[in-house]
């Protein structure tokens, strides 16, 4: 199936249509910034999971200050009623999933690897845990495809049979507020994506 064009109207009538049900719904995160306006969207529609599995995040020292970010935003901005697992940290499954592509350049075929990686991950364990919903807070950032990463999604909705929620978080606002709640929390926000290749001088 054909993804539509307008992400943003996708979500907006697909959260509309849960008629204040607040289903749960398993949210892969890959830092603080990125998960705040994205949480202060989905909290009132959904009972969240954050999911933290990153393991392209290099080196490992900006892996765990940056869920250490992720975990410290969570605690400060009560009341979200929102439960944080971290998974394992191997960077070999990231550099084992893109063998061939490190000199792709940013948005290329190495990236689409790595959203699928780590949207896989979440699939599976929405899949394992019961989850009604996933998605995952990529879109938030203007370095990412949003097409490409709801094309993942409805893929692996279709493979593990959880309902993956379309988005495109950095729409109407949403990355400028993620900028306005990291001033307001005092969070570090990188200046690469996350892997050591993402880190190397254009």
């Amino acid at each position: 199936m054909a993804l539509p064009q307008n992400l943003v109207g996708w979500m907006e009538l697909t959260l509309k249509q849960l008629n204040g049900t607040r289903p749960t719904l398993l949210l892969h995160a890959c830092c603080g910034p990125c998960s705040s306006a994205v949480l202060e969207q989905l909290c009132r529609h959904f009972r969240i999971t954050i999911l933290y599995y990153n393991p392209n995040i290099w080196p490992a020292e900006e892996y765990h200050r940056r869920y250490e970010e992720l975990r410290r935003f969570l605690e400060q901005a009560r009341p979200l009623d929102v439960t944080l697992v971290e998974d394992d940290y191997d960077p070999q499954q990231f550099y084992t999933a893109v063998k061939g592509l490190e000199a792709e350049p940013e948005r290329g075929a190495r990236c689409a690897v790595c959203y699928r990686l780590r949207m896989e991950r979440a699939a599976r364990y929405a899949k394992k845990h019961g989850y009604e919903w996933f998605t995952t807070t990529l879109s938030i950032s203007p370095r990412k495809d949003a097409a490409l990463v709801n094309a993942i999604g409805k893929a692996l909705e279709q493979q593990y049979g959880v309902k993956h929620l379309p988005n495109d978080f950095k729409k109407r606002g949403g990355y400028s507020r993620s900028l306005a709640l990291s001033d307001e929390y005092g969070l570090y926000r990188q200046d690469y994506c996350g892997c050591e290749f993402s880190a190397r001088p254009l």
